[in-house]
Parts: structure tokens; C-alpha cells; sequence
């Protein structure tokens, strides 16, 4: 079976390659494996500079990087850029601070002394998704690897050359060679590797369908998942809020990756005092931006990173007018190649319509209608997914109140919802379980070690 990757801004077929047989697979977890034992020994201080060394490794190739993203899965070029700098940080971020999130904590005890480790599990498998095809890869890898572990990597199979650049990135800087690796193979193989006994853990990034799957198979196997999942994220405007401000975020927050994010504002709820002005706003902002070729420095809205996800997005547009939404800009497909769709706003978007009920993965805003703040909480609720927040409000008090009432793994107040290496990032009810980053991330993938002496 052939892993393709193409050109979502032109079709084109960029690289065919063969997926791997069982045997190569078995090797490399078994080169992994041996990599992993002579590196869990290594001392916390000695492996940092191997990857402020990857940080290096980035920066040095940043345009080469960015380009890769861009052409295999459609990222403007200066978002690609920035996402290559993030991916440096994380890597700074953990080779700075990870002596200090693994150090042994002392702890009362009946005995003469006792403390805590956090010792490294083995192999992590990451099953990680294209949209941000370096950044999702590298906040998982950073801290697993300063942790101690090995790494092994099912990209998205549209995107494989990124798989392959990222496995570069921590060879080239000095990691033992077979720590961290590129499977080529596709989801059909992935359960067998999360039963491998020499795989300790796994992570995945990507819907809640496939983490459902991940998750129950490594239940049975009961290895320890990390899951960060889908999201509908709720874009709260409440009566006092500065608008100007606030739309200018939710433009971006809505069209970032050409709103291909887990974490990009999709529902933005506003209360009725304001809901004119805001749309008004919010409309003007969005069909200012210039979509095009991604590779253009001055394009800021790219193709989606397939035709068939473009076609699926439609689908949930037309179905929503259907249902009684009302579309205010965009929802037509372009003519010509390419997965391109325009920035899109549906308002009137009530229950019973996709653009109320599911997640939008694309440049659809789904503008929805609130009574007063409370109702605006309980809207913010009412979806099954609790992955970000984001709150708007003149009165930074009030706001910290109502994001204690809101289902989601983060709240920002007066600001768009962002991964950061020094905060910690995930979701609760179908928007996954566990945390990356920060030290909760580091900790996911260690064993929290007693050590009592009498």
C-alpha cells in the first residue's frame, strides 16, 4: 500500500511511498527499544544539550522546514515559519527546565528517608495529525525525550515528508540514531504496534474517533494514553467587550490554518446587545483576508490540506442553511484546483444544525446568540467537546468567575486560545484526557517512582 502526499493548493502528487512491511516495523520498535534502554541512563544534564541543539537544528533550516508544511499540507509560509520557531522554543523550553520538573521529591514517611523519582516508561508511540504537522509532533517529542524515553512516530499519511524532516531534526542534532523514528505505515497498522510489549505508552493528537480507538486498545493493553482530541471551542462576547479588539482575534482565531485547529475559536457566542455591531465587524475583518497560494508571503488564508475535507466542510455549511442558519459571507466552493475554501460566516446557528452540533474543521464561523452571560455560559457548555475557551469582557474579575463555570481545559480571558510550552494544554469531556506540556506534560510519561528506606 503507497503513503502519497500532495499539493492540497494544486493537486499535485508530490512523492509515492511504499508502506512498510511487518518485519521493518519489528525492527525498528526493537532498534527503538535498545536506543531507549542506553538512554534512559544517560543524566538530565547531558541530554539538554542535544536538544537546545534541535532548537538550533530549526532555526538554522527554518525557511526549508516551513516549506515543507507548506507545500505538503498547505500552511501559509509565514505561519509555517512561526511554527518552526515554536517547535525551537519547546525544545529550549525543556532542555532548560526539565532538571527541574524530574528532580526527586522528598516526602514524609515512616522510614529514615523517602522520596519521589519520575523515571522514564520506554517507547512512546505518537499518533499524531497533519495541522500542525511539526508543532503537534514536537511538544510531545521534547519533553518525552528530555523525560528519558524513546519515540516513535505514525505521522498522518498525507504528510510524511514531515515525519521524515522531524526524525532529521533530532539526528541531526546528535540523538542516538534509532531514539526517535518515522514508521511509514498507515492507521491500519498502528494497533499491532500499540500492543508491541517493547512500546510502553502512546499519545495521539487527532479526532475523538480515532482516540476512542486508540484509547480502548491501549486500555486492554493497559499502557498509559495521553489523548488530545477535537474541539468546538466557544468565543464568548459578552455586553462590555471591546470590539474592535475582539474581532480582530476572532478573525484570527477562526481563520488560523485556514481554521484547521483543535483549538481554533468555531462557535462565537454574543449577546444580543451586541450581536449586530459584532457580525458587522467580524464580517468586514474576514472578507478583507486575501486567500491564495499559500506559498505567497502575502496570502493569509491557504487551501485545506485535502479536497476531500473541503468537500466535507461544505457539506456541513449547506446542511446547516438547510436547518435555518443564515450565511453572511462566503460558503461557496471556488473554481479552479486546490482544496480552497473562502472565510465563511453562518449566523442564526441554533441546535440541530452541524454549525451548532458538530466541529467545523475549516474557515466557518458559527455565530450564535445569547440572552445575557449566563446564557452565554450555558451555550458555551452545550457541545459535547471541553478543549479551550475564550472569554471577552471589559471586567477581568467577572471574567476569572465565569471561566471557573466553563467545561474546557483552558480559558483565555480577553485573548485567543494558544498552546504554550509553560502552560498546560488539553481537554476534558470528548476533547480527550491527560496534559502536554509545561511540567504536567513532562510527568505524563514517567513512572512516579516511591522510594522508601528504613
Amino acid at each position: 500500500m503507497a503513503i502519497e502526499t500532495r499539493n492540497p493548493a494544486t493537486g499535485e502528487l508530490l512523492e509515492r511511498f511504499t508502506e512498510w512491511p511487518p518485519e521493518q516495523v519489528d525492527e525498528t520498535i526493537a532498534a527503538t527499544h535498545r536506543a531507549a534502554a542506553a538512554w534512559r541512563t544517560v543524566p538530565v544534564a547531558e541530554r539538554a544539550p542535544l536538544m537546545h541543539r534541535a532548537a538550533a537544528e530549526l532555526r538554522a533550516n527554518q525557511n526549508e522546514y516551513a516549506r515543507t508544511m507548506t507545500v505538503e499540507m498547505g500552511k501559509p509560509i509565514g505561519q509555517a515559519r512561526a511554527e518552526v520557531e515554536k517547535c525551537a522554543w519547546v525544545c529550549d523550553y525543556y532542555a532548560d527546565t526539565a532538571a527541574e520538573h524530574l528532580a526527586v521529591e522528598p516526602a514524609e514517611s515512616d522510614g529514615s528517608r523517602a522520596y519521589v523519582r519520575f523515571d522514564p516508561l520506554g517507547v512512546v508511540l505518537a499518533v499524531m495529525p497533519w495541522n500542525f504537522p511539526f508543532w503537534q509532533v514536537f511538544r510531545f517529542a521534547a519533553p518525552a525525550l528530555m523525560a528519558g524515553n524513546g519515540g516513535l512516530l505514525k505521522h498522518a499519511s498525507n504528510v510524511p515528508r514531515c515525519g521524515l524532516a522531524i526524525e532529521q531534526v533530532f539526528r541531526e542534532a546528535g540523538f542516538p540514531a534509532d531514539l526517535f523514528r518515522t514508521l511509514m505505515i498507515g492507521s491500519g497498522a498502528v494497533a499491532q504496534v500499540i500492543d508491541d510489549p517493547r512500546v510502553a505508552a502512546v499519545t495521539l493528537t487527532g479526532s475523538d474517533y480515532a482516540g476512542r480507538q486508540v484509547g480502548e486498545r491501549a486500555g486492554a493493553a493497559l499502557k498509559k494514553s495521553v489523548l488530545e482530541l477535537g474541539g468546538s471551542d466557544p468565543f464568548v462576547v459578552l455586553a462590555d467587550a471591546d470590539l474592535e479588539r475582539c474581532c480582530s482575534v476572532a478573525t484570527t482565531a477562526r481563520t488560523l490554518n485556514a481554521g484547521q485547529s483543535c483549538i481554533a475559536a468555531k462557535r462565537f457566542i454574543v449577546v444580543r446587545e451586541r450581536l449586530g455591531e459584532f457580525l458587522a465587524q467580524f464580517q468586514a475583518k474576514m472578507a478583507s483576508l486575501v486567500v491564495g497560494d499559500p506559498l505567497d508571503e502575502a496570502t493569509q488564508v491557504g487551501p485545506l490540506a485535502r479536497v476531500d475535507l473541503r468537500d466535507e466542510i461544505h457539506t456541513q455549511v449547506t446542511r446547516s442553511i438547510a436547518a435555518g442558519a443564515r450565511l453572511v459571507l462566503g460558503g461557496q466552493v471556488p473554481e479552479g484546483a486546490g482544496a480552497f475554501y473562502p472565510p465563511t460566516i453562518l449566523a442564526g446557528v441554533a441546535p440541530g444544525q452541524p454549525a451548532y452540533d458538530e466541529e467545523l474543521f475549516g474557515p466557518v464561523a458559527s455565530v450564535i446568540a445569547a440572552d445575557d452571560a449566563a446564557d452565554a455560559i450555558r451555550i458555551a457548555n452545550d457541545t459535547p467537546f471541553g478543549l479551550g475557551a475564550s472569554l471577552w469582557t471589559a471586567d477581568t474579575a467577572r471574567g476569572e468567575r465565569l471561566a471557573a463555570q466553563i467545561d474546557a481545559g483552558s480559558v483565555f480571558i480577553n485573548g485567543m486560545v494558544k498552546s504554550d510550552p509553560r502552560l498546560p494544554f488539553g481537554g476534558i469531556k470528548a476533547s480527550g484526557y491527560g496534559r502536554e506540556l509545561a511540567r504536567f506534560g513532562i510527568r505524563e510519561f514517567v513512572n512516579v517512582k516511591t522510594v522508601w528506606v528504613g
